[in-house]
């Protein structure tokens, strides 16, 4: 099955944010980067990043601080080119302290379904262990999980 490509519809907007899901829960900086256009420009919290080699570098800083993250992503509105989600991810730091991370992105692709601007923004909330809710092996959410609204989230 070919990667979705704009114009965006419902079903294919969908789709396109499982598979940006599925790739960063992959914790793979050159797999997720390739999902980019080579110029591609970022804003991430109140970091700024350009390219696929920023990109690389920024997620292998990500993951190497933030272990055990397990991302939900949820579609909340397309049109054309562009789709608006919002995500949630769990990740404890090297002390054992566990977040919460809420975020919102909006997203913009070329005509080959590449993204060429990610704007984000993420707010980090501190949970105890026995309040995640993000339980399933690293990697890929299994189908069958809960998403944000099905939590409450």
């Amino acid at each position: 099955m070919a990667a979705p490509i704009p114009p965006f519809t419902h079903e294919t907007a969908v789709q396109k944010v499982r598979l940006a899901e599925d790739g960063w829960n992959s914790r793979n900086p050159e797999k997720v980067a390739l999902a980019y256009t080579p110029d591609s420009r970022w804003r991430n919290r109140a970091e700024f990043v350009n390219g696929r080699a920023d990109i690389v570098a920024f997620l292998t800083r990500k993951w190497a601080k933030e272990l055990e993250y397990r991302l939900i992503k949820e579609l909340w509105a397309f049109t054309g080119d562009r789709i608006a989600v919002r995500f949630a991810y769990e990740w404890r730091d090297d002390s054992g302290n566990w977040f919460r991370s809420y975020g919102n992105e909006n997203w913009e692709f070329d005509d080959a379904g590449e993204m060429h601007h990610r704007y984000a923004c993420i707010n980090d909330l501190p949970i105890k262990e026995s309040e995640r809710k993000f339980h399933w092996p690293l990697g890929r959410r299994p189908d069958d999980h809960p998403g944000l609204s099905d939590l409450g989230l």
